[in-house]
């Protein structure tokens, strides 16, 4: 059997699906100790912030890699002050860059998921990166609709910090859902200047901790960036944004997606967005 990705598509839908095997060998926890703590596995020496290959990833050729956000194990990103967080901010556009310059690579997704009940196997604080060989679905249909930020949210506005502003949108899928984005169009983190990776640290500090005072516990999350893709072509509306979802609809209460919801993909949000922007304004 190959070690490669089976890279499979329903001849009906359209839906692209990796079929990779090998990550069923990836262990849930690690067996001693943490591997992202200094002295670990994969953090043997002394750093602040780090990067290496993901041992076990879902697309060959070293397009998926690790991001590792603090040597301390009990930190959060919204913790790390905002020194801590511009230096997190600064490796996702590093990488993203040379990523980006590679020739097999057209779209570069930078990600974290937090918290086991949406997957992640290990409490330290890191995040990780896709690099497409093409541009997957959804943030093509977003750019081909040339998504833009909503700059009069209404009742759903959550905060702002300079020039980036924070709002819950209309209609998500997820009962907790938050998009961040600069009023001026950028099209990538890359291209962010160093004020508006400060006021990107500053949103983020923010909105994380806004959204763990929400039921007064760690929420988990996944968050991800919508970016420029990097296949050459020219892509004049690409406009950099940032979303934050959650499972849960109540404190410890996920939200499950029900048979209906994935036979049709028309999804019931218990959650009303402008709700949920109060009790976050409030927070």
């Amino acid at each position: 059997m190959s070690d490669r990705p089976d890279v499979r598509v329903d001849p009906w839908l359209g839906t692209v699906v990796h079929v990779v095997g090998t990550r069923q060998a990836r262990p849930n926890l690690p067996d001693t100790g943490c591997p992202f703590c200094v002295g670990g596995r994969e953090a043997p020496e002394p750093y602040t912030v780090r990067w290496f290959p993901n041992r076990w990833p879902a697309m060959p050729d070293e397009r998926c890699e690790v991001l590792l956000y603090t040597p301390e194990h009990e930190a959060t990103l919204a913790s790390l002050g905002a020194d801590g967080v511009r230096r997190v901010i600064d490796l996702w556009a590093d990488r993203t860059a040379a990523l980006a310059a590679r020739g097999d690579v057209a779209y570069v997704l930078v990600f974290e998921n937090r918290g086991a009940e949406v997957g992640a196997t290990i409490d330290h604080p890191h995040g990780q990166i896709y690099a497409y060989d093409h541009i997957p679905a959804r943030p093509a249909r977003l750019l081909a609709a040339n998504w833009s930020p909503e700059l009069q949210p209404g009742d759903r506005f959550v905060a702002e910090h300079g020039d980036w502003l924070a709002s819950v949108p209309f209609a998500s899928t997820f009962p907790i859902a938050l998009s961040l984005a600069p009023r001026q169009q950028i099209p990538d983190v890359v291209s962010l200047p160093p004020s508006g990776r400060d006021q990107l640290a500053a949103m983020l500090i923010d909105v994380l901790g806004r959204l763990d005072r929400l039921y007064d516990q760690p929420l988990p999350y996944m968050m991800w960036l919508n970016q420029r893709p990097t296949d050459g072509g020219d892509w004049p509306h690409a406009w950099f944004n940032i979303e934050i979802v959650s499972p849960w609809r109540r404190a410890g209460v996920p939200r499950f997606i029900a048979a209906a919801e994935v036979a049709c993909e028309e999804y019931f949000n218990p959650v009303i967005p402008e709700v949920l922007a109060e009790q976050l304004r409030g927070t």
